[in-house]
């Protein structure tokens, strides 16, 4: 293990690494970036630019384990989903949206929303019969079909149907928003042009469904709708005797 492990990320272990692993480009563009809006986010931007990097170059578990173990830690999930939603608000900012960087209240609800999202997509990962009968997890030689990177994000979960075509599913613990449907058209129009088998179909997963996006999805051939509802049980344990 590295001598220069840090508990936050640290940028020029990043910098070096990058390079190292032939990404000169790309480290000197986040290097050199020009960031425009006035929030006090600087690093912390940076830092995610170079963790969305590194996860689509599948080096970031080697990162991690040389220069930042604290990444593998509860804390280091946090911050590794913080870096990743700031850099995702600076680019919604860029295309003239206003979304804020949340407060440390709305923060800590974006944390949870976040692991409630990551528990939903390992469940149905494993349950795909859950969603639709005959479903299968895609799968190529460096990525399975959870998270599946693509030129501007992940994919929640990346299958393929009984009938050999994509179906690309979109999660939102929170109330399904008009915007999981324009995330969801990008996947899918990816996935038609790069992975081929087109067209492919799209489903959208959330708690509560909003009449507007019920509304809008009638305008988007392909893309279904559904809702989730949890449930638990609670059975007693007898102590050994």
């Amino acid at each position: 293990m590295s001598e220069e492990q840090t508990h936050t990320l640290s940028l020029k272990a990043a910098y070096a690494f990058g390079t190292e692993k032939g990404l000169k480009r790309e480290i000197d563009d986040i290097k050199d970036m020009e960031i425009e809006w006035d929030k006090p986010y600087t690093s912390s931007l940076k830092r995610g630019f170079i963790v969305d990097l590194f996860e689509k170059h599948g080096i970031f578990e080697e990162f991690k384990t040389r220069y930042w173990s604290v990444g593998n830690t509860p804390e280091g999930q946090r911050l590794r989903r913080r870096f990743l939603r700031i850099k995702e608000q600076y680019n919604v900012w860029l295309g003239g949206g206003d979304d804020a960087v949340a407060d440390e209240e709305e923060e800590e609800e974006a944390d949870q929303a976040f692991a409630e999202e990551a528990h939903l997509r390992d469940f149905l990962a494993k349950n795909l019969n859950c969603i639709e009968a005959g479903l299968r997890l895609y799968q190529t030689a460096d990525h399975s079909g959870v998270e599946f990177p693509v030129d501007d994000g992940r994919i929640d979960i990346l299958t393929i149907d009984r009938n050999d075509q994509f179906l690309v599913v979109e999660l939102k613990v929170s109330k399904g928003r008009n915007k999981a449907l324009g995330q969801l058209l990008y996947y899918m129009g990816w996935v038609d042009k790069k992975l081929g088998k087109g067209p492919s179909r799209g489903l959208i997963i959330a708690k509560e469904i909003s009449d507007a996006l019920v509304l809008a999805v009638q305008r988007a051939p392909g893309v279904s709708l559904a809702q989730y509802k949890l449930s638990f049980s609670v059975e007693s344990v007898q102590a050994a005797t």
